[in-house]
């Protein structure tokens, strides 16, 4: 059935998606015969070619199956983004492991709960890493450990200098191989490909994506093979430009992140791209990948953008190869936008995903029609609807506010061993995204805030965004978080952090006195505090519940 939103459709885009019935791990067999010589991965300048990449996933997809890794077995990957990381993913999904992106520099306790809630046997870890979480892999159900070095895969001379750097600051990263303890490299030098095929379901689970935690405890996402391929095939025929095999793409956020695994990784793969892989995000090495490789397209997130638009190294790098940029993960204040296509002329486009989306479902057209402000239209294959109550109250009328909904083949099978929490947002079929939004006439969606967030003073609904969106107007600011905080009279107040440009200077009456310039009375924060960073997660979310955590302990505490 056509919907509102397929009349602004770009021609080449179809409204309907057709994806092909295959497994995760099949995108990799099919790009490296088409692209065998095309360079697959760029580690530190280290090229790995399709048909390299893929004969090695197949070698250690056959070392796992040896060492004991069965179909359905969790397998975690506590790395950064690196060329083991890739391998493992593919290789895991090629005997029908799930595997379980982890965040490599979780605490002690975060990392125990994730390792035990979801039963991983089998870890895959760096070297340096191991000695920090020793304790934590003996204490959880993981009885297999591979260990792995950045160095693996590094170009000879930089694969030298690592050793030295080592004992330059003092890390202990040798680890010799014991009864349930591997070295990668040991593992890729003995085994041959794989020869035994497994056969892989499409609705079989392929990965447990943990969410942030940013709203309550984390939970293990179920994303099906089925899930992860319908995404990257919705990604792709949303953005008919793309050219296959001639796509050059940087990756610096976090394989862990779903964003970056479904559209750094997984189209990527699928275009038969080239991947420049960085394990962190370092503004000058940043701006130099951009421009050496000449990368065509960039994912990033708004925090991202905000500090290349100032750095003094924007102006310096050529960036004409990039043909657009990408934004997820927050919402992109305009005024972001705005001022990096105007240093850089390279136009940013807005979408919108969750975890439990694989993650994405809606994206401006990569045309001028693109509305800033917007996450654009629904991908093809999905619809949504903006519902207010229950799951049963509908108002669909243009323009009226109400929490988000989303249906198609994106949408996870649930949470990993949480019925009750999956019932809260799944109901036949239709995943509640949590976010309030309204939809113009076109169908064009707008985030308002986060359910969760929104703030109630005196009986009045105040969404967080509105306020930031002003401060972010403020040409002295350059970050901000709004919170709602304890109020015995008026339900809750409104407390703003404030992150200042270098070298600007406000004081905390100058910001309330903007705020009572460009908003309603009810809207204008009671206290501002100004900060020289915001606490944020890896992908650069700015992490507003520890922020509230903080404040609350402290009101505890008087």
């Amino acid at each position: 059935m056509e919907k509102t939103w397929h009349k602004f459709y770009e021609e080449d885009v179809p409204k309907t998606l057709d994806y092909p019935q295959v497994s995760v791990s099949e995108l990799l067999d099919k790009t490296a015969l088409k692209f065998p010589g095309k360079t697959a991965l760029i580690f530190f300048g280290n090229k790995i070619s399709y048909r390299e990449l893929n004969s090695i996933v197949n070698r250690i997809a056959s070392a796992l199956a040896d060492i004991g890794v069965k179909k359905g077995d969790r397998i975690a990957l506590i790395l950064p983004n690196c060329v083991e990381f890739v391998i493992v993913y593919f290789a895991a999904l090629k005997i029908g492991a799930i595997v379980v992106p982890t965040n490599p520099i979780y605490s002690h306790r975060e990392m125990e709960f994730q390792l035990k809630d979801c039963g991983a046997e089998t870890a895959v870890i760096l070297d340096v890493l191991y000695n920090k979480y020793k304790d934590v892999l003996a204490g959880s159900p993981v009885t297999k450990c591979i260990i792995t070095s950045i160095k693996d895969f590094l170009p000879l001379a930089k694969g030298l200098i690592f050793p030295i750097k080592m004992w330059l600051e003092h890390v202990d990263y040798k680890v010799e191989e014991k009864e349930g303890l591997f070295l990668f490299k040991n593992l890729l030098d003995k085994y041959e490909e794989i020869s035994e095929s497994v056969s892989i379901d499409m609705e079989d689970i392929a990965l447990l994506q943990y969410t942030g935690g940013t709203t309550g405890v984390s939970k293990g996402v179920i994303l099906t093979h089925r899930n992860l391929v319908a995404n990257a095939y919705q990604g792709r025929l949303w953005v008919p430009i793309l050219k296959d095999g001639q796509e050059k793409v940087l990756l610096v956020l976090p394989l862990f992140h779903i964003f970056a695994l479904t559209v750094g990784l997984n189209i990527s793969v699928l275009l038969g791209a080239s991947i420049i892989l960085l394990p962190q995000f370092k503004i000058k090495e940043v701006f130099k990948s951009l421009e050496n490789y000449k990368v065509t397209f960039f994912p990033a997130v708004p925090s991202l953008f905000v500090i290349m638009n100032n750095s003094p190294l924007i102006k310096k790098y050529k960036l004409s190869s990039l043909r657009f940029c990408i934004s997820g993960g927050a919402a992109l204040p305009p005024e972001v936008l705005e001022k990096f296509e105007k240093i850089t002329a390279v136009k940013i486009y807005e979408g919108y995903g969750l975890s439990e989306a694989s993650p994405s479902t809606h994206f401006n057209p990569i045309t001028e029609n693109r509305k800033k402000g917007t996450i654009g239209l629904p991908l093809p294959g999905t619809d949504m609807k903006i519902v207010k109550g229950t799951f049963f109250e509908r108002n669909q009328a243009p323009e009226h506010e109400g929490e988000l909904l989303i249906s198609g083949p994106q949408v996870m099978r649930g949470y990993w061993n949480r019925p009750d929490e999956t019932k809260k947002v799944l109901n036949k079929g239709w995943l509640h995204t949590g976010d309030i939004a309204k939809i113009d006439e076109q169908g064009f969606c707008q985030i308002i805030d986060r359910k969760k967030e929104m703030i109630l003073v005196g009986g009045n609904n105040v969404y967080p965004t509105e306020i930031e969106k002003i401060l972010y107007e403020k040409s002295e600011i350059q970050e901000a978080a709004v919170i709602g905080l304890p109020d015995k009279s008026r339900g809750e107040f409104i407390k703003a952090f404030v992150v200042l440009k270098e070298g600007a200077y406000l004081k905390e009456e100058d910001v309330i006195d903007y705020c009572k310039e460009n908003l309603s009375h009810i809207k204008v924060p009671r206290k501002v505090e100004f900060r020289n960073e915001l606490p944020k997660s890896l992908i650069g979310k700015i992490l507003k519940k520890v922020l509230k955590e903080k404040e609350l302990k402290k009101i505890t505490q008087t």
